[in-house]
């Protein structure tokens, strides 16, 4: 794998007071892009037909977007991972879950997958993950050449000229989308602000929304869409029977600014934010039960939230305002501050997490929840800034 990290470092060892990171650490374990083709050609080849593999885009560097398939259910569920190339634990998870979808034949899969359609989009980041740095790697001369209109016009406030100590332009992917689904960049619109939508000016942000359109197409909606993300890795959550313990999900709904986005509601009525909470909640309800109380594993609750925090332009708030209820996964640090240390603890946690809200959607159990007992979730203290 191209750009091995240098050995890791010492550090400390982690106690009540501390966290255990490292300054340079391992990612060689890692599944990189070549891999994960491989991985889903030979997932795809087991499964006998059931896990359907397609490309359905390119990077900006010509790397494959890749999608993967599986189920027959009314119900659709839509999850990408990795739109943050260092950010790999959701990978991991989902090539997991798909090879156990499109291998166990019992009866309780075979329901769950008349009920589901679960499509995965397992690394949208291919180039920034070829890096392992957040941000894509596109230069601005090449949007404009992709987008003549904007000759001329700001940059984009998401397009930087370097990225995690690498000096190449790229975007925060994760704010290039815009709830107008048709939208076209136009020159007005730019440089835009952080509350503002996106301009689509990435062909991996344009992948991710074209995927969702035909699933809307087919289906007539999409029932949810979910990020799969890391954090920061010393946060401790705040009360519950993990108080003071380092946490290991962090869950969301979609940051819309005050009184839950009335601000776009008549513009956009679908938005439905309580039943993000209730998908949101399942998550948690599902890693809670899944493992004793005092498991690291059962480290879950919300992520940063004050009311008045707004990202239109993050793909879970432009999806939420076309009616999906949009989950946000936040992984405690991981391989930027961990390397491979506790790697499968985590990608453990984000796999039972989506294999619940699978469940949960397939029994109509995320349907009958109250989407305020989400509030009754532990926070992890709050004290630093979100950068999802």
């Amino acid at each position: 794998m191209a750009g091995i990290a240098a050995p890791v470092q010492a550090a400390p060892p982690e106690g009540p007071g501390q966290c255990k990171t490292f300054d340079d650490p391992q990612w060689s374990g890692w599944t990189d892009h070549a891999e994960l083709g491989k991985a889903l050609r030979d997932i795809e080849s087991t499964s006998a037909g059931r896990v359907r593999v397609q490309q359905v885009g390119a990077s900006k560097q010509g790397r494959e977007l890749w999608s993967a398939r599986v189920g027959t259910g009314p119900r659709v569920l839509m999850v990408q991972s990795a739109i943050h190339g260092n950010e790999r634990t959701g990978t991991e998870a989902l090539l997991g879950i798909l090879k156990d979808l499109g291998t166990s034949r019992d009866a309780a899969t075979e329901q769950l997958l008349s009920s589901i359609t679960l499509v995965a989009l397992p690394m949208v980041n291919p180039d920034g993950g070829e890096l392992n740095r957040r941000m894509n790697v596109v230069p601005w001369d090449q949007v404009v050449a992709d987008h003549p209109q904007l000759a001329g016009a700001p940059t984009a406030w998401y397009h930087s000229p370097n990225g995690d100590g690498i000096d190449q332009p790229g975007f925060d992917l994760n704010r290039d989308f815009n709830p107008d689904l048709d939208y076209v960049p136009r020159p007005e619109d730019l440089p835009g602000r952080q509350v503002d939508a996106g301009f689509f000016l990435s062909p991996e942000s344009r992948t991710i929304r074209d995927t969702y359109l035909a699933l809307r197409a087919e289906f007539g909606a999409v029932d949810a869409v979910v990020d799969l993300h890391h954090m920061g890795p010393c946060g401790r959550t705040t009360g519950g029977p993990q108080d003071g313990k380092l946490i290991s999900v962090a869950l969301d709904y979609p940051p819309l600014g005050v009184n839950d986005g009335a601000a776009y509601q008549e513009q956009y009525p679908l938005l439905d934010q309580d039943k993000s909470r209730r998908y949101a909640l399942s998550v948690a309800r599902g890693i809670q039960a899944a493992y004793g109380s005092q498991s690291p594993l059962v480290g879950v609750g919300r992520y940063l939230h004050p009311q008045e925090r707004e990202y239109a332009g993050q793909g879970r708030s432009a999806f939420a305002l076309n009616g999906s209820a949009t989950v946000l996964f936040e992984v405690r640090g991981q391989q930027d501050d961990l390397g491979q240390k506790q790697k499968g603890m985590l990608i453990q946690s984000v796999r039972t997490g989506v294999e619940s809200l699978i469940a949960a959607m397939a029994s109509g159990e995320v349907d009958r929840l109250n989407g305020d007992e989400f509030f009754a979730l532990p926070d992890y203290g709050w004290d630093t800034t979100a950068t999802d």
